[in-house]
């Protein structure tokens, strides 16, 4: 990785690259493949800043659950694993 970031330093690979990607793509498609690069990260970026702010929300519904709700909720589910032990048992 590093051996990579120390070549593309140099001027002479980057006009190279620059040249290869030109002949590749031509003068008409360069445009049109910076376009479409810009609006990949651009709905990276959105899907980015939608899931922190879903990670947020997720946390703030968390900091307001006090302690006998979570209390319920594991006696709740302990209940239920229980049954389903007994059910697998019984068959």
């Amino acid at each position: 990785m590093t051996i990579l970031l120390f070549a593309i330093e140099s001027p002479t690979i980057i006009i190279l690259v620059v040249a290869a990607i030109f002949l590749l793509f031509g003068g008409t498609k360069l445009p049109q493949l910076a376009r479409a690069l810009g609006q990949s990260k651009k709905a990276f970026k959105e899907g980015l800043d939608t899931s922190e702010q879903e990670e947020k929300n997720a946390h703030a519904k968390l900091n307001n659950v006090d302690d006998e709700t979570l209390f319920e909720e594991a006696r709740r589910r302990a209940q239920q694993m229980r049954a389903d032990e007994t059910k697998k048992i019984e068959r």
